[in-house]
């Protein structure tokens, strides 16, 4: 049997609905509970707040939100992550999150509940990720 990648999968559908691994989109999205609709990325940029699909080299695929679009790349954060990532390209990002399902209810990125959601995570992304770092500190200065 062979394997398809998303590009050759997204290259022949145009779009494509799976469930994500891990947490680092919490509280948007739960593993194993909640799934998203990615669309093939177009000739054109992709925006701040979009929620993007991209390649990790060498062989893993991320998907995460854009939060600042730089002149010839993006800067990407998980909505639970604490590390910001940088030089992410459009070469990179393969596809683009268009809707998702949570709790069983589908969610279009262009509800107005999205989008002002998608814009006070990013806007308190520095809030967050203080207060993540200080209570990782907290833990382990309680065990020593």
């Amino acid at each position: 049997m062979t394997k398809t990648t998303y590009e050759e999968f997204l290259e022949k559908n145009g779009s494509m609905t799976y469930s994500n691994k891990g947490t680092s989109m919490l509280p948007l999205l739960r593993e194993g509970k909640d799934l998203f609709t990615v669309a093939k990325k177009g000739s054109g940029r992709c925006s701040k707040y979009d929620v993007v699909l991209y390649r990790r080299p060498p062989h893993s695929y991320v998907l995460h939100r854009v939060i600042k679009v730089r002149k010839n790349d993006y800067v990407i954060l998980g909505d639970n992550c604490l590390r910001k990532e940088y030089g992410i390209t459009d070469d990179d990002i393969i596809a683009v999150m268009t809707s998702f399902v949570h709790n069983g209810k589908e969610h279009s990125v262009n509800d107005l509940s999205y989008k002002l959601y998608s814009r006070f995570w990013v806007m308190a992304a520095p809030l967050r990720i203080a207060l993540k770092k200080t209570r990782s500190k907290l833990r382990k200065l309680l065990k020593s």
